[in-house]
Formats: structure tokens, C-alpha cells, sequence
């Protein structure tokens, strides 16, 4: 397997049709955790729509939205988003997913942390949370090898995609924290 280059730009660099091609290719396996994304991304109107409430959300403070793309021809492989932004206390969260066909090559875990380095710089934030299903591993791994810690289990916190409310497992990164360890 060879390693991507991949870039990160804001979701409106992309194209609403390539964004609906990247959601149902992946609709499997990302519904379970994106269930509002790929319900509003379920025809290509609807992603049209998706665009525009992101770039409204935006606006107001509440939201930041990227897709990572292969360099060499562009396509899109990822999505990232931060969210329940709070300007009050300075804390957001990250939501992400990686192409199944990109997997396994580090992207993920590059990509969390060069996001960590923009919600501290850039949005001045004190706090990052990474809310992941118990059943996944992977995403939880990646917020520990980027330092995250884990500050809890938060019951029938998250609605999947069947309407069934599940636990989260609560990962938080402080900024003093990330600095102690970046020196």
C-alpha cells in the first residue's frame, strides 16, 4: 500500500456533487456515526442544501467545515468538521472520517493533529473533545496518540442512525496541555 499526500481545504474548495459522490461511496460505513450528515447529504440537492446551512453555520460562529483531498488528482478522501463551538468557554469538537480506501495510513491521526494546532492558533480555543462510540477503536486510538485524555463515558449521549441512543466515550485535550507536551 502507498502512502497519499493529502491536502486539507474548506469544504466550499469542493464541489457539492464530489462531496455527494464521497458520502455515498462511504454511506455504509459512516452512517453509523454521521447519521446527520448522511442524511443531509442523501441527493445531490440536499448536499447543495448541506453547503449552504455549513457556510451559514459558519458565519455565526458555530461551525468549521474541511475535506481533505489526494494532491495528485484532487479527489476528495476525507471530512472534517468542528463543532459545538463555544466561544463562552473556548471549547469545540472534532468530528472526522477518512475514505475507506485511504485507511490505515496515518491520515487520520496527521490530520487530528495538525486541526489541534488551527482550534488552539487560529480559534484561540482553551479546549478540544473528540466524542467517539465505544465500539470505535480506531478514532479512539488516534485521540490518544494526539494526547487527548480520556475524561469519561457519557450515557446514552448520541442518537445513531437507527434512532437508538448510544454511550460516548469523552476525550479532552487542554491547550496547556497540548503546549506542555509540544515543548
Amino acid at each position: 500500500m502507498s502512502i497519499t499526500s493529502w491536502k486539507i481545504e474548506k469544504l466550499h474548495s469542493a464541489r457539492p456533487s464530489e462531496f455527494f459522490r464521497l458520502i455515498l461511496k462511504n454511506k455504509e460505513y459512516i452512517h453509523p456515526t454521521f447519521p446527520v450528515t448522511v442524511s443531509s447529504c442523501e441527493t445531490l440537492w440536499k448536499t447543495k442544501s448541506f453547503f449552504s446551512n455549513s457556510k451559514k453555520l459558519k458565519k455565526q460562529g458555530k461551525g468549521e467545515y474541511f475535506v481533505l483531498k489526494e494532491e495528485k488528482t484532487e479527489t476528495l478522501i476525507g471530512y472534517f468538521q468542528i463543532k459545538n463551538i463555544s466561544q463562552k468557554i473556548s471549547r469545540c469538537e472534532f468530528a472526522y472520517f477518512v475514505d475507506q480506501d485511504f485507511q490505515g495510513q496515518g491520515i487520520v491521526s496527521e490530520l487530528v493533529s495538525k486541526m489541534i494546532i488551527f482550534a488552539f492558533n487560529e480559534m484561540e480555543m482553551e479546549k478540544v473533545v473528540i466524542c467517539t462510540s465505544k465500539e470505535n477503536q480506531g478514532s479512539q486510538q488516534i485521540a490518544i496518540k494526539n494526547n487527548f485524555q480520556q475524561e469519561g463515558v457519557l450515557r446514552n449521549e448520541f442518537k445513531n442512525y437507527l434512532g437508538q441512543l448510544e454511550d460516548v466515550v469523552y476525550f479532552g485535550l487542554l491547550k496547556s496541555d497540548y503546549q506542555k507536551h509540544e515543548k
